[in-house]
C-alpha cells in the first residue's frame, strides 16, 4: 500500500460531508469533509505503487475544468481506472454543493 498526500488551491467554499463509493467493492472510497480556507489537502492510499504523478495530473485537471473546493479528502482506492477515479471525486463535490 502506498500513502500519498497532496494540497491544492480551492476556489471555493462549501459545507458538509460526503461519500462516494465504497471500499470493499474492489473500486475506490472517497471521504470529502468541507472545511474554510484556501486549501484542499487530500490523503490517498492506494494498492497501484508509484502512482503520485497520476493522481497529481487528475487532480490539476479536475482544476482545470471546475472550481476544487476547500476541504479534507480521504481516498482508498483499491485499483480504480482513472475515470472511475474522478467520478468518485466529482461526485463528492457535487454533493456538497447541495448540502
Amino acid at each position: 500500500m502506498e500513502h500519498i498526500t497532496l494540497s491544492f488551491p480551492a476556489t471555493r467554499t462549501v459545507s458538509g460531508k460526503a461519500l462516494a463509493g465504497v471500499v470493499g467493492s474492489g473500486d475506490m472510497e472517497v471521504l470529502f469533509t468541507a472545511t474554510q480556507g484556501d486549501i484542499l489537502t487530500i490523503a490517498i492510499t492506494t494498492s497501484v505503487d508509484n502512482s503520485e504523478q497520476r493522481w497529481k495530473a487528475l487532480f490539476e485537471r479536475l482544476g482545470a475544468l471546475s472550481s476544487i473546493p476547500a476541504g479534507q479528502m480521504q481516498i482508498h482506492d483499491f485499483g480504480a481506472t482513472p475515470g472511475v477515479a474522478r467520478i468518485r471525486i466529482e461526485q463528492v463535490f457535487e454533493e456538497v454543493s447541495h448540502a
